[in-house]
C-alpha cells in the first residue's frame, strides 16, 4: 500500500499538531491516503508493549512517519516489520531522547529527571511547559505555544508519566540500522528539546540515509511550515516509490 501513510504523534499533545501536515500532504497527492494514529495509552512502560499495540492497530505495508516520540516508535515498528514497511520518515526525533555516554547529543539526564518529576507532581502544568519548549526557536513562540496547549487532550496524569518513562527508555539506533527500507530524518536548528547536533550524529551513524536540518526552526516545525515540509516529504515518498 504505497499510497497509504500513517503518522504517529509526539508525547502529550495529541494528534492536532500533525493535522495541518496531513492535510498538506493530502493536497499534494490526491492518491495518497494519510492517517494519524493516536499513541497508545498504556500502563506499561515496556517499549515492546507499545509496539505490540501499534502493530495491531496500524495497517501493514504502509509508509510510517512520526514526530518526536512518534518518530521513535515508528522507527522501532519499521524495523520490526522490515519488508512489510514501505519506508520511514521522522521529524525532530532523536534516536535517544535522553543523553547517554555513547549518545551525548540529547537532553541531559538531570534535566529530563526534573521534567519527569514535575509531570508526576502536576501533569497539566508540565504539559504547558512542554508546549513552550516545543515552540522555542519559532518565529512566533507565543502564538505557537497557545496553539499547541489549546489543542492538547486532557490525558490522565499516569498516562503522561508512562509516556515520558517510555521516552527515556527508547533507543532506536539499532532499529534504524536494521531497517533496510528508505529513510528520511529531519531535525530543527533551534529545537528546545532535541539538539540540532543530533542530525550530524545520526548521519554519522547512518551515512547512506537522508538526514536534514532546518535552520531557525523549533521542535514544532511541522506547524511552522506544514506545506514546505509536506513538499519535502512528498519528494521523499516519490523518489523512494516504485517509479
Amino acid at each position: 500500500m504505497r499510497d497509504r501513510l500513517i503518522l504517529l504523534p509526539g508525547w502529550g499533545l495529541g494528534v492536532s499538531p500533525l493535522e495541518p501536515l496531513a492535510a498538506a500532504l493530502q493536497g499534494l497527492d490526491e492518491h495518497l491516503r494519510v492517517e494519524i494514529e493516536p499513541l497508545p495509552e498504556l500502563e506499561s512502560t515496556d517499549p515492546e508493549d507499545w509496539l505490540d499495540e501499534l502493530d495491531a492497530n496500524v495497517p501493514d505495508n504502509v509508509w510510517l512517519g512520526g514526530w518526536s516520540l512518534g518518530g521513535m516508535l515508528a522507527s522501532q515498528l519499521a524495523a520490526r516489520r522490515g519488508d512489510r514497511c514501505c519506508g520511514l520518515f521522522t521529524l525532530a526525533s532523536n534516536p535517544c531522547f535522553v543523553a547517554r555516554p555513547d549518545w551525548p547529543t540529547a537532553m541531559p539526564e538531570p534535566t529530563f529527571a526534573a521534567f519527569l518529576e514535575g509531570c508526576r507532581a502536576n501533569p497539566q502544568v508540565t504539559l504547558k511547559r512542554f508546549a513552550v519548549l516545543c515552540a522555542q526557536g519559532a518565529a512566533d513562540v507565543r502564538g505557537l505555544t497557545r496553539l499547541l496547549a489549546a489543542a492538547a487532550p486532557q490525558s490522565p496524569g499516569d498516562s503522561l508519566v508512562h509516556g515520558l518513562e517510555l521516552l527515556a527508555k527508547l533507543d532506536t539506533r539499532a532499529a534504524l540500522q536494521a531497517f533496510s527500507g528508505p529513510q528520511f530524518h529531519l531535525f530543527a536548528g533551534d529545537d528546545g528539546l532535541v539538539p540540532g547536533e543530533a542530525a550530524g550524529a545520526l548521519y554519522t551513524l547512518l551515512p547512506d540515509v537522508e538526514v536534514g536540518l532546518i535552520e531557525q526552526a523549533s521542535h514544532a516545525f511541522l506547524l511552522e511550515d506544514p506545506h514546505g515540509l509536506a513538499a519535502a516529504i512528498q519528494a521523499f515518498l516519490h523518489e523512494s516509490g516504485d517509479d
